[in-house]
């Protein structure tokens, strides 16, 4: 255990976290309707209610025929079969195709789909073009192919999205059971801040860090529970910290830095937190904290994060601290930030000693993304952050990225 003061690299920093996510108990779970269930994790594997497909399936549009006799032989056209119908005629009888549209069941008798544009036809009679030539399961899904019945299909611990859904549909799921999301009290800090019905006078700014944080709570799939703002006072704060016990989770900002009314760390440490660590060596977002209350009474084990109060460094440690967790305690596999590699547009300038993580552009409109960074005022500049849509992380062994060099770049 790392004790107040503790400053770490940005790895052991991401290490410590994902490793008391590793050790957390579940949360309970519950039923919910499938289309209420995207951004959910499934508390239940998903098995498929029968074979998948439960038929034969022709994949094309196109004639239904024997293999062996297809290449280079007049075939003449019985019939058609359709989606949702089955061929009546009886067995595929020698010298004949069945036209079939996509998503058809077979014919009994056939056993491959020549393509209609890989034909010629001339009224009742086909022949395949040229020197083509079919294979026996050519453009065909044998019942069972995807999934027999009573196969998994799903994992517990999946998230749920477009494609899982549609996936429970096929299999008939008309509801899933899914983790509860868990609750994430958030607690914005400092004398500065007012309300947004507030008009703000000159030396104060309005509270957009919990809304940006009850937003971020939300697409990681918790729960945000925005609580008041806490003055710089010490008896508010240890109020709120008080009333966030009865969350899952409790996210500070501001009050984390050295200043003489930065005083987050204090109460903590107070209620016999301990301190995983208190500072990481990145910018923006040094100032970081992760830690845990004890049990206290009704209320289990709390972790808790102190965020820097600046904006954009707010919303860098949410995603390569406290998203991870949070997905985690909401029932997802234990992952780490969301990294990809780009390469370089335009020359970024980096910062010997300091992991730097930029508010940046990522283009994925060519076959190789490429991330530009975005002009910006420091860590408080909101209006650059909302231009961009990533974050271009530098390393600390270079003083400079050119173009074309490939980076990594932290998704949000």
């Amino acid at each position: 255990m790392n004790t107040p003061g503790s400053v770490v690299e940005f790895d052991e920093a991401v290490g410590i976290v994902l490793r008391h996510a590793v050790g957390l108990d579940r949360l309970s779970t519950e039923a919910q309707m499938l289309l209420d269930c995207g951004g959910r994790v499934l508390a239940k594997a998903m098995t498929a209610d029968r074979d998948q497909p439960p038929f034969d399936r022709s994949t094309r549009d196109g004639f239904a025929v024997k293999a062996v006799e297809a290449s280079g032989a007049e075939l003449r056209v019985v019939g058609l079969v359709r989606a949702g119908e089955r061929w009546q005629g009886g067995q595929l009888e020698r010298g004949t195709a069945i036209e079939i549209m996509t998503g058809a069941p077979m014919p009994e008798g056939a056993d491959a789909v020549v393509m209609v544009e890989h034909v010629e036809q001339s009224e009742k009679v086909v022949r395949l073009v040229g020197e083509r030539k079919i294979r026996a399961g050519d453009n065909v899904v044998r019942r069972g192919g995807e999934a027999r019945a009573g196969e998994e299909l799903l994992a517990a611990g999946t998230l749920v999205g477009a494609a899982e859904i549609a996936l429970a549909a096929a299999c008939g799921f008309g509801e899933l059971r899914v983790f509860r999301r868990a609750t994430v009290a958030i607690v914005a800090t400092g004398d500065e801040l007012v309300a947004l019905d507030t008009p703000p006078g000159e030396q104060q700014i309005r509270n957009s860090n919990s809304y940006g944080l009850a937003a971020m709570v939300a697409d990681a799939g918790g729960r945000p529970w925005r609580l008041e703002v806490a003055r710089d006072l010490r008896a508010e704060i240890l109020e709120r910290v008080i009333e966030g016990r009865a969350a899952d989770l409790l996210l500070l900002s501001g009050g984390v830095s050295m200043g003489k009314y930065d005083l987050v760390e204090e109460v903590l440490a107070e209620l016999g937190a301990e301190f995983f660590f208190t500072g990481v060596k990145m910018q923006p977002g040094k100032p970081v904290v992760f830690g845990r209350l004890p049990a206290k009474g009704e209320f289990p084990a709390q972790f808790f994060f102190g965020l820097p109060g600046n904006p954009i460094s707010t919303q860098v440690t949410f995603h390569c601290f406290v998203e991870p967790l949070l997905r985690a305690m909401s029932g997802s596999a234990v992952e780490g930030p969301r990294f990809v590699q780009a390469a370089v547009a335009e020359q970024i300038a980096g910062k010997a000693g300091l992991m730097r993580v930029l508010p940046a552009r990522l283009t994925t409109d060519r076959v190789r993304p490429e991330v530009k960074v975005v002009g910006w005022q420091g860590s408080g500049d909101l209006a650059a952050n909302a231009r961009a849509n990533c974050y271009a992380v530098l390393p600390p062994d270079r003083e400079r990225f050119l173009v074309g060099d490939v980076i990594t770049i932290l998704l949000r």
